[in-house]
């Protein structure tokens, strides 16, 4: 059994080890851009300023990366930066010579920086999976859709911690621990978790998250920010760890605003015959998301509101769901003072279906092994070439694994939040084939039962909290007994097909965000936006960190 004091150490050490490997590709801070503010800053607001001639994508380029050398590793040491990419400036050089030649932008995102969870490939810089076995992985493929955001004008900025292999919160050996820039001795959620707070933090423009269980909606709702979890089919998942054929895992954006978020999916949406599920999506797909925009969505509008808590290990008798419920409550008031109608439902067998969740581990050998051999450099060609690597019992999920082990019943929250869908640790295993089918078979049922109770309650979408809790206490979750995060709700992922959208609905009295969900059923993703964004117009929860300020 590992003591308290000798888990802490190996940590440290691993994360030492880490920050060598990241810290390095950090720029020095320039004035080069002048006094120009960049909070807040909106993909609008960029271009106009670059029609004005008063910002170039070099210096807003160089003033994010300020932004990050300032508040990153120092200052609050947010720590959700895994690495800058160091052709960014020569990438904005680029768009400006085009710029200053033409006269027209290159495309929708011209020159607007973009930050990517670190399981996303892009060619020439580390994926690292947010662990120390992959920090020198080097795909030379750019995923799908950073080569569509790329075509489009996007500058790729940085890469965003992440927990390893993509599974529980955002703490890990090879980054240390993401903290949230609106409460420091918190988490910034996970496992998309880098990518919410860099974002909150204003390290860049825009973002991009995936979720497989809640690790988009998590990060999005304790960053006061939008996010998207969409339906699978429109986004490829191509150069992703865990994508095809797994059907859960998601790419989706977040972003400030829900006009962003709207901008970032026309970027993001296409067919791609490498992640074929994108095929359900052609004819699903508007020609923008922007013409979904509309203040008035909510006058006439009818929402169903899930009030009964679904968050696993939700703790409604406490003090900490409280305050989150009570935005909840002030937030359905809001909707109906804009003119929507509110349904309280109750879906039939929502927690006994819920219960028979199961991964199915063939697909996702099956799709680790898509990801690997898009990258005829891997040095990893299975997963007994990862769960065999020496850095492995350094992981921090190692340590979790064997703290618990030894001690089955150390934490009241032992199990949730560390997970992975079998991403990563331990072995190939052919799974149960009962209890994979017994998992299909209840989410076809509670689809069908949640679409029959909207059906009949005649309601778009359905309401609820995105996150019951408040984020964990870093200190809590990083030492044993490794409490892991209450409250986080994965009705969406357990359905699969239907998107949820997150959206600020204010600060708990303790100064900490927490989200709105929408959920709809399958590819009613433009519906949810309307609805997000008439929330978003006629609320304006959204404010930025004071721990990280205009420089």
């Amino acid at each position: 059994m590992f003591s308290s004091h000798s888990l802490r150490s190996r940590l440290a050490a691993a994360a030492c080890l880490g920050a060598v490997a990241f810290t390095a590709f950090l720029p020095a801070p320039t004035a080069a851009a002048g006094k120009f503010d960049v909070l807040e800053l909106t993909v609008a607001d960029a271009h106009a300023a670059f029609k004005a001639r008063t910002l170039t994508a070099r210096q807003l380029t160089q003033l994010y990366l300020d932004r990050i050398a300032a508040y990153d590793q120092k200052g609050p040491a947010l720590k959700c930066i895994v690495a800058v990419n160091p052709a960014a400036l020569a990438e904005a050089d680029a768009l400006d010579a085009a710029f200053a030649r033409t006269g027209q932008l290159a495309g929708p995102l011209h020159g607007i920086p973009i930050l990517v969870k670190d399981e996303i490939d892009t060619a020439g810089m580390a994926t690292t999976q947010g662990t120390v076995v992959f920090k020198d992985y080097i795909p030379t493929r750019d995923a799908f859709v950073v080569a569509k955001l790329k075509a489009a004008g996007a500058i790729i900025l940085a890469k965003t911690t992440l927990s390893e292999f993509a599974g529980g919160d955002t703490y890990s050996a090879l980054t240390g621990n993401s903290r949230n820039p609106y409460a420091l001795d918190r988490t910034v959620g996970g496992s998309s978790g880098g990518s919410g707070g860099a974002l909150a933090a204003n390290f860049g423009l825009l973002a991009l998250g995936e979720e497989t269980s809640s690790s988009l909606k998590r990060p999005a709702a304790w960053g006061a920010l939008a996010g998207l979890r969409p339906t699978p089919g429109l986004i490829s998942r191509a150069g992703m760890w865990d994508g095809h054929p797994v059907p859960t895992a998601q790419m989706g954006p977040m972003t400030r605003t829900v006009t962003d978020l709207a901008k970032l999916m026309d970027g993001m949406v296409g067919y791609d015959a490498e992640d074929p599920i994108t095929a359900f999506g052609v004819m699903h797909t508007p020609r923008t998301y922007t013409s979904y925009l509309d203040k008035t969505a909510l006058k006439g509008a009818r929402i169903g509101v899930i009030r009964e808590p679904i968050g696993s290990n939700s703790r409604p008798d406490s003090d900490d769901f409280k305050k989150v419920d009570a935005l909840f409550q002030k937030a359905l008031a809001d909707l109906k003072a804009a003119g929507a109608t509110v349904v309280d439902v109750v879906i039939p067998d929502l927690k006994t279906l819920m219960a028979k969740r199961a991964s199915d581990p063939a697909r996702t050998e099956e799709a680790l092994q898509v990801y690997l051999a898009r990258n005829p450099n891997s040095q990893f060609k299975n997963r007994d070439d990862i769960n065999n690597h020496p850095a492995m019992a350094t992981s921090f999920k190692s340590i979790v694994a064997k703290y618990r082990a030894d001690n089955p019943t150390s934490s009241e929250f032992a199990g949730a939040g560390y997970g992975g869908s079998g991403r990563a640790l331990g072995a190939r295993t052919a799974g149960d084939p009962a209890r994979i089918l017994e998992a299909q078979r209840a989410r076809e049922q509670l689809l069908m039962n949640m679409a029959k109770v909207m059906a009949d309650q005649k309601v778009t979408a359905l309401a609820y909290k995105a996150v019951e809790h408040q984020p964990t206490l870093i200190e809590e979750a990083t030492t044993p007994p490794y409490k892991s995060n209450g409250g986080v709700v994965s009705l969406n992922t357990f359905l699969i097909y239907t998107p949820t959208i997150t959206v600020p609905m204010g600060f708990t009295t303790d100064g900490i965000p927490a989200g709105l969900a929408f959920l709809g059923l399958p590819f009613s993703d433009a519906e949810l936006i309307r609805l997000a964004y008439a929330y978003e117009q006629l609320t304006h929860h959204r404010k930025p960190p004071a721990t990280t300020p205009a420089l």
